[in-house]
């Protein structure tokens, strides 16, 4: 039992650590030749968040804890509303989002985290989903304020990454809470 919850986490680690690999890879390219854009921006706000709905209603599901299905259900809704908004904004300004290799790479980590999460069930499915909540939401806030609004050429883009991150704080404080109850 005590080697399962130790490779559970070595898991979690890696799959951290691959997140903000692919943060870091992007800064590094951006940084090098500048070639993020609206387009890039819009399919990696659009990804993130159904990554986000996604692995939230996997929790509802699969969770029993009322602190840990509260939590899910926030992420479900907040992020389908943050999704609704970018999607309007984008058609609104006429950028149709443009994949890259984080919005691949994101999609495939997520695939892969999504199918460790249907394979647990009680303390271990919750314990795993909140730990990685807390890694995703620390990169995906540390992404949006230094690649993302940085790298928008529009300013109502601009303005709607800026908004957001009061609510992704929140989600990160929440999470952490609840981290530390299980």
């Amino acid at each position: 039992m005590k080697n399962i919850s130790y490779f559970k986490k070595f898991v979690f680690f890696l799959s951290a650590i691959a997140f903000i690999g692919c943060a870091h890879a992007m800064e590094s390219s951006n940084s090098s030749n500048n070639s993020l854009t609206d387009a890039n921006i819009a399919a990696i706000v659009v990804g993130a968040n159904k990554i986000d709905i996604s692995a939230g209603k996997i929790a509802l599901d699969r969770s029993r804890n009322n602190q840990v299905r509260e939590f899910a259900q926030r992420m479900v809704t907040d992020h389908q509303s943050v999704l609704d908004s970018a999607v309007k904004l984008v058609t609104r300004l006429g950028v149709t989002p443009q994949n890259n290799d984080l919005v691949h790479a994101l999609a495939k980590q997520s695939a892969e985290h999504e199918t460790k999460l249907k394979s647990l069930t009680g303390k271990e499915f919750d314990r795993l989903y909140i730990d990685h909540e807390v890694a995703y939401h620390e990169a995906v806030i540390e992404v949006v304020k230094t690649q993302l609004i940085p790298g928008a050429n529009n300013r109502d883009l601009k303005d709607t990454l800026v908004s957001v991150l009061p609510a992704f704080d929140a989600h990160l404080a929440h999470c952490k809470n609840i981290q530390a109850s299980l």
